[in-house]
């Protein structure tokens, strides 16, 4: 009896401890939800033999917190309803971030579809429901998964007209699926039966062409028939092939040659078979109405050329030549996962001015970057042009002389960023829109060869960018700064067409500081992980081998390199994998660029002076004072090999080495460049005194006397910021940690030059000019800049208080730091984070504040207000008295 008794005990033990798993305790409350597989959601275009698994919990599930987790993957939806995982069963792991990678013995295999979900436990050992399950589909995961042979015509590559390649094929059973996987060296645009697949446009992104290609996966199941299919593609020159003349030198590009085309169409029919449409030398070729296109300048289509019905089965291509077999471009061929370039809004016409029935002006609520597309009727022939631009005359013509000053066309046809289209007149309404090309603008002149009637409605302008996710809102009782918010972000989206850019308009190069100070507020707003880790591997394929240097516009093929532009621009090599550690918990970047960042840090070492680097673009467009370019240089230096040291710890390694160097420059640029009695860094400027403390070269118990400094600068300039792109982020920043917020807010919000108030309030601007203010002769100053941008990532971390906590990255640990301005009623600002989402809430009631937070659950935050709080997930409520 006793025996019986005690076996007893231990099975109500073993219930109580959820460890006997035919009976153990789930929380059906809790469920996992938002399964994303590289970060995408149900992604069909995969080529990583080992992807990431992600997904978060909803804000309702409140005290959960996450130690455990199983996925299990499977090959059909059905096994996993079962609990069968025929691919990979992770087991239970131990984990507190709701993240893994897929670390099965069966190798994932090509062109297969995957199931997978997760199952998630407590530390108390009660496990959650299991989540919904998700999928993914692999794409080429070997090169020799590819049948598809790349292919061009017969023309060099100074030959304009844009390449037409078709293919007629039968499809003779039932069609269960249907994937084209396609890319190019410039842009393709494919159709099946004559309808244009997908939603893209410059498909597929910008790369160094000799180095690395992109592809991208389509599900073309609805567009394929029973039956006789055909399938067309148009090129588009892109980056591949520029010709015509700039100062970037990219038509002397190594890589530069007439677009060339891969394409592979892969069917599975209903019984299980399938069959592949593949490019070789059997399509056949021509030319059409696309007759010149450029990125600088624009599209030029004459309607004329039109061969009707050129991608349906029923088109005779008898006249025809067959396609070129010729070589992929780049020994890299690899799925593009980031989204693709898509029309995200349709800007109607905010004012339209008529000159007379041939000149016509478009004047939009906004500026943009993107394209615009004509309804015209009019005489067989005419000569349409559209020409785009940021500003207009005092005569109310279109005005192009802050942005053109870099494009040195040589042919007499060509004018900056202006899109041709010659009228077909039939006497319908025509359509045109260009396709291989973008602008930066807010204004749009068109002009005729012949008297055409135009309204307010003929000219639409259709804003285009990389369509990442908005995962950032932020309000406050301040129009104003909510005016400035929205121009960042305006501003951001601009400027990502599958890089990140410095402008729109008259560049559109990957400046590699532009990107960097602008990393926070692209990642508070935006999920850009996807964007970022493709821009990184841009940067491995822009070391240069010999040297070990990297350009200051990536992607380059040639310029960039060398003295000029240096360090401080080069930093991005680190920073920016830095962001995406803080603001995802990954570290995937960090290790694929790691052997980049050593043999770039050997190359620095070459560059030294007695231990400094004093070389190099520093304080960008500074407004008066330039603070020196040496201690620029060397701070960022000393930065690279602090960085270094974290990813080195952070793979495990022993990061002794750079630690040390790091600990020896913090000492060189203290010696140089601080005075320890008076606590003024360099020459005192505002970024010399807050780059010191926002790089953490400020010796112990010198932060205070610093800032203190800091301030001083601010007050002697009567609160007006001085200071270029380094100021921009650090100044306002530093001013707040230290205690001087309502100083920084001053700043802010000035609405006379220089101040991101002047820009919005005074001036009206929509985006973000490259420079405090405007040269009268409106020369060299684009309007649609992002790197002064990063107030909008102070009014999140400062104002709605929401900081990631480097040493608990991706979020597990949030830190909620509010600052009460006085002018402020209210701040309302959200972040939906890898883990869930995070929101700050603060407003004024009866003399108090009263701050609302909601941390998402298996988050735990610090909150920082009238004292220190530690919380776990769910809606928290706090009120601090004020005096």
């Amino acid at each position: 009896m006793k025996k019986k008794n005690c076996i007893k005990g231990f099975i109500v033990w073993l219930l109580a401890a959820g460890m006997f798993c035919s009976c153990q305790t789930i929380n059906k409350e809790v469920v996992p939800g938002e399964l994303r597989t590289e970060y995408l959601s149900g992604p069909i275009g995969l080529d990583i033999p080992s992807p990431r698994f992600a997904w978060n919990f909803s804000p309702s599930q409140k005290e959960f917190s996450q130690s455990y987790y199983q996925i299990l993957v499977a090959t059909s939806a059905g096994l996993l309803e079962e609990g069968k995982a025929d691919v990979w069963d992770s087991d239970k792991q131990e984990g507190t971030l709701p993240f893994a990678r897929y670390s099965g013995t069966t190798p994932l295999e090509s062109h297969r579809m995957y199931y997978w979900n997760v199952t998630v436990w407590d530390a108390s050992g009660r496990k959650t429901s299991t989540s919904q399950t998700a999928t993914f589909e692999m794409a080429k995961i070997n090169p020799s998964d590819w049948q598809a042979k790349w292919i061009t015509d017969k023309h060099d590559k100074e030959f304009e007209p844009a390449p037409l390649f078709r293919k007629t094929f039968s499809a003779k059973k039932p069609i269960a699926s249907a994937r084209a996987y396609v890319s190019a060296a410039g842009y393709a645009e494919l159709f099946i039966n004559g309808k244009r697949v997908g939603e893209n446009f410059l498909d597929p992104g910008y790369t160094h062409f000799d180095k690395r290609l992109l592809y991208v996966t389509h599900d073309i199941t609805p567009l394929l028939t029973q039956g006789e299919n055909a399938v067309g593609a148009v090129l588009g020159n892109g980056w591949y092939n520029i010709q015509s003349k700039a100062v970037w030198d990219f038509e002397k590009a190594r890589w530069r040659d007439r677009p060339r085309f891969l394409c592979e169409l892969r069917i599975t029919y209903a019984d299980g078979s399938t069959e592949v449409v593949a490019t070789d030398d059997s399509w056949r070729t021509s030319i059409g109405p696309y007759t010149y296109n450029n990125l600088y300048s624009g599209d030029m289509y004459d309607a004329r050329l039109e061969q009707e019905g050129w991608n349906t089965p029923a088109f005779s291509d008898a006249s025809w030549m067959d396609a070129v077999i010729t070589s992929q471009p780049a020994p890299l061929l690899v799925a593009q996962t980031m989204p693709g370039i898509r029309i995200t809004e349709e800007v109607k016409a905010s004012a339209f001015k008529t000159f007379s029935n041939k000149l016509y002006v478009y004047s939009y609520p906004k500026n943009m970057a993107g394209i615009t597309r004509l309804k015209v009727k009019g005489k067989p022939g005419t000569r349409i042009t559209v020409k785009h631009g940021e500003l207009l005359k005092k005569d109310g013509r279109l005005e192009q002389g802050n942005i053109n000053v870099y494009y040195h066309p040589e042919k007499a046809k060509e004018v900056f960023q202006m899109d041709v289209y010659t009228l077909k007149g039939t006497g319908e309404e025509e359509v045109f829109m260009p396709h291989f090309c973008y602008h930066g603008f807010q204004y749009a002149e068109v002009e005729s060869s012949e008297p055409v009637e135009l309204t307010d409605q003929s000219l639409t302008a259709l804003f285009m960018h990389t369509a990442l996710d908005q995962v950032g809102e932020f309000g406050s009782s301040n129009e104003l700064l909510n005016k400035i918010w929205t121009a960042t972000n305006q501003a951001y989206r601009s400027n990502i067409h599958s890089i990140p850019t410095d402008c729109p308009q008259r560049e559109k190069n990957g400046w590699t500081a532009d990107a960097h100070v602008a990393v926070d507020l692209a990642l508070l707003n935006f999920d850009g992980i996807t964007l970022y880790e493709k821009w990184m591997n841009d940067f491995i394929d822009n070391q240069r081998d010999s040297i070990g240097d990297i350009s200051g516009i990536i992607p380059s093929s040639s310029w960039g390199y060398g003295e000029w532009i240096g360090p401080v621009w080069d930093a991005a090599l680190f920073i920016i994998p830095n962001a995406l550690c803080n603001y995802y918990g990954d570290t995937r970047s960090i290790e694929k660029l790691y052997p980049t960042m050593e043999r770039y840090l050997k190359y620095l070492s070459t560059r030294e002076k007695d231990g400094y680097l004093a070389y190099g673009l520093g304080d960008w467009v500074f407004y008066k004072t330039q603070t020196p370019n040496e201690y620029t240089s060397t701070a960022y230096y000393y930065l690279d090999y602090t960085l270094m040291a974290r990813f080195t710890s952070l793979l495990g390694k022993d990061a002794t080495h750079f630690q040390q160097k790091a600990d020896q420059l913090k000492t060189l640029i203290n010696t140089k460049y601080f005075n320890t009695e008076t606590g003024v860094y360099a020459n005192g400027s505002q970024t010399a005194q807050a780059l010191a403390l926002y790089l953490g070269l400020v010796p112990e118990g010198k932060e205070q006397l610093v800032a203190d400094k800091l301030l001083d600068a601010v007050k002697a300039t009567d609160h007006f910021l001085d200071f270029g792109l380094l100021g921009s982020k650090t100044v306002p920043a530093m001013l707040t940690r230290y205690g001087y917020v309502e100083d920084a807010y001053r700043m802010i919000t000035k609405t006379e030059a220089p101040s991101w108030g002047y820009f919005v309030q005074t001036m009206g601007y929509t985006t973000l000019p490259e420079t405090w203010t405007m040269s009268p002769e409106f020369r060299d100053a684009s309007l649609n800049h992002v790197f002064m941008g990063d107030v909008s990532a102070w009014m999140y971390n400062c104002l709605a208080g929401i900081n990631y906590d480097a040493d608990q990255p991706g979020f597990a640990h949030v830190v909620i730091r509010p600052y009460f301005v006085k002018d402020l009623q209210w701040v309302k600002g959200s972040y939906k984070s890898v883990k869930g989402l995070i929101r700050s809430e603060w407003k004024r009631e009866d003399g108090n504040v009263k701050l609302t937070v909601e941390i998402p659950a298996g988050t735990t935050a610090t909150v920082y207000a009238d004292k220190e709080y530690r919380i776990g997930s769910g809606i928290h409520s706090f009120v601090i008295k004020k005096n």
